[in-house]
């Protein structure tokens, strides 16, 4: 019997994806029991200590911190998992590198593009296991989408399209900045929209269909002043509440980009639709256990699009789960990204999306904001090589 190595994980950020990813290590040893890594939940930090206290007593973590520099600096941490505003990652994934820890760091990347690429450089200095949570990569239905796009059956790609829509911050009297509205403030997340929304459309977009040349864009702050939590006075909005960018993909294809918080009656709404000369296929999240399908070559008489549902154990990710006909949801996306993670540690490949991917798309979004701003049409820089 295979001897097991535990990955002793130290959990930075006790909001809503830290509650998420625990979730995911907790079931790695229930539903991918040989594999030869596993993790243990070794402790979490938060700067409120009743806070994590209480977190770390719910969900199982043997002990925590309230000072991140303490957390990185034990000997019995060899994996930090960041999950704060993203004003932090870069100065506490440069740190945990430098230390020797293993990285999984929450999306995007960074506030800034060079924060990204310090951090790109940190991780590589220092030999160390990373990725980025780009969750929806591992959806079942669009890994599937992967598989069909690289098979060559959609043929030559003409089209993109995207779109991540939410209605959550309509109303002009919710605050910004502090617990749960962080991402309203320009100092702790950066961008908007941009890089909370879009950045997950670019990712997966890259991931399917390659390199995004150049953009051009515009963006909008509906709301231009908010209240701070922090402060309590009024200040200006900094942050994107809406996007649209069209761009040029490297394999000739076109792009069309929309994110928005101002879409009433969308909580989550995140769709694609790939165009091919020979076939075409398309994603909806609310409806995320299914792919939908046409194929011109059908015989004209039953030519349509379909759509598969994808339970079966065939399929990515499935045969983990439970029976032909019945779903997983949204957690279990994370789930998978663990699991790939803890499988890398095996084989010595890199789990994807790395630092380095997920700063080709920190590249976009720099690359929409700079479009926005100067009304003009910006090179990328994007340098996609990852397969």
């Amino acid at each position: 019997m295979m001897s097991k190595k535990h990955i002793r994980i130290g959990l930075i950020g006790t909001g809503l994806m830290g509650r998420i990813h625990t979730n995911a290590y907790k079931r790695i040893p229930d539903f991918f029991p040989e594999f030869e890594y596993l993790p243990v939940l070794q402790a979490v930090c938060a700067r409120r200590e009743d806070k994590v206290k209480a977190f770390a007593e719910q969900w199982g973590y043997t002990s925590y911190e309230t000072d991140w520099k303490k957390l990185i600096a034990r000997d019995d941490i060899d994996a930090v998992d960041i999950c704060t505003p993203n004003a932090f990652h870069a100065e506490i994934a440069i740190a945990a590198a430098a230390a020797g820890k293993m990285i999984l760091c929450e999306k995007p990347l960074s506030k800034t593009l060079e924060e990204g690429e310090k951090m790109v450089k940190a991780v590589e200095k220092a030999g160390i296991a990373n990725t980025v949570w780009y969750n929806y990569r591992k959806v079942p239905a669009v890994t599937l989408a992967k598989q069909i796009v690289d098979s060559g059956k959609l043929g030559k790609i003409f089209h993109y399209r995207a779109n991540f829509l939410q209605d959550w911050t309509i109303n002009p009297e919710l605050p910004q900045g502090g617990d749960g509205l962080w991402r309203l403030d320009v100092d702790a997340a950066g961008s908007g929209v941009t890089g909370d929304l879009l950045a997950h459309c670019i990712d997966t977009a890259m991931w399917l269909n390659g390199g995004i040349k150049d953009v051009s864009s515009m963006t909008e702050t509906f709301v231009k002043e908010r209240v701070h939590q922090g402060s309590g006075q009024v200040q200006k909005v900094g942050i994107d509440d809406a996007c649209i960018f069209h761009c040029h993909f490297d394999n000739g294809s076109l792009g069309l980009f929309e994110a928005t918080r101002y879409a009433r009656g969308h909580k989550a709404l995140y769709t694609f639709e790939i165009n091919g000369e020979h076939a075409s296929i398309r994603w909806d999240l609310h409806d995320m256990n299914w792919l939908e399908y046409f194929d011109h070559k059908d015989d004209p008489h039953v030519r349509g699009w379909r759509k598969i549902h994808i339970t079966e154990g065939e399929q990515p990710y499935m045969k983990r789960w439970w029976i032909p006909g019945t779903s997983i949801g949204y957690e279990h996306s994370f789930i998978h990204h663990a699991a790939d993670f803890f499988q890398s540690l095996e084989t010595g490949k890199p789990c994807s999306p790395t630092f380095k991917d997920a700063y080709e798309t920190q590249k976009v979004c720099q690359a929409v904001l700079d479009s926005a701003a100067s009304k003009s049409w910006k090179d990328t820089g994007v340098d996609w090589t990852e397969k």
